[in-house]
């Protein structure tokens, strides 16, 4: 198991922000799309940029990852971000990039995925992955369910129907939220890890807003949603070992610390094997690794550096501070040369 260090990524000299390198000189239009859980990200990332950068305009579409990625292959943006990475087979057609380009994908936003609910009378709920599992897939259909109640011993539950809310798009969130669920809860979760929700019926919501919204309407829903944009929901802590642990980023970071970045990518491909199912005290592994990703080359070199000034920007300390602040993601964190590689990976951007 590699040692991870909780320290921001662009603590390094390497990913210093890039003011009064050039960067205040660049001029141009930079367009991305994709995770809606990163939007709260965007929004701190772009307002930076832009104090350093101010004639260069960023745009962030949330529209999902899923179908960001299929713009980026279509080539249609300039760099996407994705709460599930690209999966190696699909990293032969790349439209938005130069022909026989390789692809740079850094992991930029850790935040835990929270199961949200909104239950009158409720603030605080304990459950396990099982439990959760029996609940999204129609077995336990009452709050006051035998299997609810063993989890929270003297809560008052109502007789009430449950009415648990999805994502109806293609979507990262849901794809780290069946994985957690497959790793911990396998007989309960028969589907395995996948981005589009596999079960027929129940209400759907598009994209981040969509879920919020939906879970704030209606007493008794309860949903899967990124933390930085469920504040106003209540959140359930989730059985890690044997203790009960309450989503944060600090939880999130430390189940980073017991993850490794899978193997067989290229140099530039920097990709988590998330560790779903650690039991290490106060990890808290429902959680999603956001990435941004961009090509190493593109036709034009001048768009080329205002993406790789953009990245440089985000993967900053003060970049990922900004995030921190704005979204309440952790700074990612960092085993020993992380740092080292993110930057690389970045540079290769040309």
């Amino acid at each position: 198991m590699a040692a991870l260090a909780l320290a921001a990524l662009a603590g390094c000299a390497q990913n210093e922000t890039p003011s009064g390198s050039g960067a205040d000189q660049l001029k141009g239009t930079v367009s991305g799309a994709g995770a809606s859980s990163q939007s709260a990200a965007q929004e701190a990332w772009k307002a930076g940029f832009a104090a350093v950068s101010p004639d260069v305009k960023v745009n962030y579409d949330p529209v999902g990852s899923g179908s960001g990625r299929e713009q980026f292959q279509a080539g249609g943006l300039d760099f996407v971000g994705t709460d599930a990475a690209f999966k190696p087979e699909d990293l032969t057609s790349l439209g938005s990039c130069a022909a026989g380009s390789g692809i740079v994908e850094i992991p930029v936003y850790i935040s835990p995925i929270v199961v949200a609910f909104n239950l009158e009378g409720v603030d605080s709920l304990n459950l396990t992955a099982a439990t959760i599992a029996d609940i999204f897939t129609g077995k336990i259909t009452q709050w006051n369910d035998a299997a609810i109640q063993a989890d929270n011993p003297g809560v008052t539950l109502p007789d009430l129907k449950i009415s648990p809310v999805h994502r109806s798009d293609p979507s990262g969130t849901s794809g780290n939220f069946t994985d957690y669920l497959a790793a911990n809860a396998p007989e309960a979760w028969t589907f395995g890890e996948t981005e589009e929700w596999p079960i027929e019926g129940g209400e759907g919501a598009e994209k981040t807003q969509g879920m919020v919204s939906a879970l704030t309407a209606g007493n008794g829903s309860i949903g899967y949603v990124d933390a930085g944009q469920a504040k106003a929901l209540s959140w359930a802590s989730i059985k890690v070992g044997d203790e009960w642990v309450t989503p944060s980023a600090e939880g999130a970071a430390k189940a980073v610390a017991e993850s490794t970045l899978e193997t067989g990518r290229g140099e530039a491909d920097l990709v988590y094997e998330l560790n779903r199912a650690t039991t290490a005290p106060g990890a808290y592994p429902l959680i999603l690794v956001s990435y941004l990703a961009a090509c190493e080359k593109y036709e034009s070199a001048d768009q080329a550096k205002l993406v790789a000034a953009y990245l440089k920007y985000v993967t900053s300390k003060e970049g990922q501070e900004a995030a921190a602040a704005n979204a309440g993601s952790a700074p990612i964190t960092s085993e020993e040369g992380l740092s080292a590689k993110v930057s690389a990976a970045v540079d290769r951007i040309g």
